[in-house]
């Protein structure tokens, strides 16, 4: 049973070691890193993208994201 969330949102400003600050729908500001899928696959993510990202219940200040929409 997955427990975790999805929100979509767009990337503000690119950090350090693949953390990104991430803007969500709702207006809250989360630090983001990048799922393991997705840097095995070499995406780029940049400041401005719309992005997906997965956010447990348990951590509602960060997240993983997990898709680049185009």
């Amino acid at each position: 049973m997955d427990k975790n969330q999805e929100f979509v949102g767009h990337v503000l400003e690119s950090l350090p070691n693949t953390t990104f600050r991430v803007e969500l729908e709702d207006k809250r500001v989360i630090l983001a890193t990048i799922a393991g899928r997705m840097r095995r696959h070499f995406i780029r993510i940049l400041p401005g993208d719309q992005v997906r990202v997965e956010m447990t219940p348990y951590d509602t200040e960060r997240g993983r994201i997990i898709w680049r929409d185009k």
